[in-house]
């Protein structure tokens, strides 16, 4: 009996130690950790959620500044600050040289380069001597001994040179200020026309431009685009029509309609001088049959032609009374003096210049203001204040 009972217990010793051995082997099988090393019971997985796709700047309200100060225009160029600028030629030509020759004193070799630079500057050679001449004289009267002594000599002659009454453009106190304009074609006769369209336009007066060059193809159609740009009423006909009708024809249209200014565009080239001229002589007849004497015959001459331009200037003299000259592209010579010998040997005032390409680059003639560009800049570089007499 007592064998019958302890079999169980044998049985279920035997299954716990087969139980037993079964875990420890499946334990067996598991990768060992540190013991610092949580297991993965321990761990909490963290999944890093998807990143938000932009959003819009989210608009703030931003306290208004106050208004910037209005800019403020530029001021008007004076007149020697626009000849400064403009004359960076002529100053580097004329003015730079003359510095150079009375920086090694007042000697005799001075005077003759001196004239030397005057006749390279288109003066003239006659002219050139002339001044030159009445210089020394005046130097040796004076008691000039010093480059700056005789610098400031040469500018005061210059100055008196230039000088005249009046460089003003004649208007009349009642009706329509007629202005015929002429000159060879090429010399920026038409360009001239237009800024002084504008230069009048702008100041609130009433313009009409009569294009009474008919023989120059397409010359209608720039006084035409001229006529737009300034805000001025054009006056025109067909190609070839007979000049001295379409002056006419402007006077009575800016008469007829209360314009402060006429200006009439001539014919710069025919197939001969002869005829060039008689038909010029014919417009200015026909015109003043009923707006009375012009009131100004601008002769438009390009600075750049020198001596050539002198010539131009004395067959249009013949032909029409010419009451001032329009000097165009002085900004774009080295031969200034073409000023002086216009004065001189024509016996006719410069009253306009051109300096640049722009709409307001035609300008008043300044004696002044052109004398010290010329030497504007170019003194300060050469030693004029000793005396190389002295020791």
């Amino acid at each position: 009996m007592e064998a019958l009972l302890e079999l169980p217990l044998i049985i279920g010793a035997v299954v716990i130690l087969i139980v037993l051995l079964i875990v420890g082997l499946v334990a067996g099988t598991r990768p060992r950790r540190r013991p610092d090393e949580p297991s993965v019971d321990d761990v909490a997985v963290v999944q890093t959620p998807p990143k938000a796709a932009p959003e819009a700047e989210e608009a703030v309200d931003v306290e208004p500044q106050p208004p910037a100060e209005p800019v403020t225009p530029a001021e008007p160029l004076t007149s020697l600050e626009r000849f400064r600028r403009r004359l960076g030629r002529a100053r580097g030509s004329l003015g730079s040289r003359v510095v150079t020759i009375f920086g090694r004193g007042v000697t005799d070799e001075a005077w003759e380069e001196l004239e030397e630079s005057l006749i390279a500057a288109d003066v003239g050679v006659e002219a050139s001597g002339e001044l030159v001449a009445g210089l020394r004289e005046r130097a040796r009267a004076e008691g000039v001994t010093t480059g700056a002594q005789a610098l400031a000599l040469l500018q005061e002659v210059l100055r008196l040179e230039l000088s005249v009454a009046d460089r003003s453009l004649a208007r009349r106190a009642d009706g329509t200020t007629v202005w015929l304009v002429t000159g060879v074609n090429g010399t920026g006769k038409t360009t001239s026309i237009g800024k002084l369209a504008a230069r009048h336009t702008h100041q609130g007066e009433q313009v009409v431009l009569a294009a009474a060059d008919t023989f120059r193809a397409a010359a209608a159609e720039q006084l035409q685009l001229w006529g737009e740009r300034s805000g001025a009423r054009v006056v025109r006909s067909r190609e070839g029509a007979d000049p001295a009708a379409v002056a006419f024809d402007g006077y009575a249209s800016a008469k007829a309609s209360g314009a402060d200014l006429l200006l009439v565009d001539t014919a710069g080239r025919l197939q001969n001088k002869t005829q060039l001229m008689e038909e010029l002589r014919k417009t200015k007849r026909v015109l003043e049959r009923d707006a009375g004497p012009c009131d100004e015959v601008l002769l438009v001459l390009d600075a750049t032609t020198g001596q050539n331009g002198l010539s131009q200037a004395r067959a249009f003299m013949e032909a029409v009374d010419v009451s001032g000259v329009v000097l165009t592209k002085l900004d774009g010579t080295a031969r200034g003096g073409i000023v002086i010998a216009i004065q001189r040997q024509l016996g006719i005032p410069v009253k306009l210049v051109g300096l640049g390409e722009e709409v307001d680059d035609l300008a008043d003639f300044d004696p002044d203001a052109f004398v010290d560009a010329l030497f504007a800049e170019v003194a300060q570089d050469v030693d004029l204040d000793e005396d190389p007499g002295q020791p």
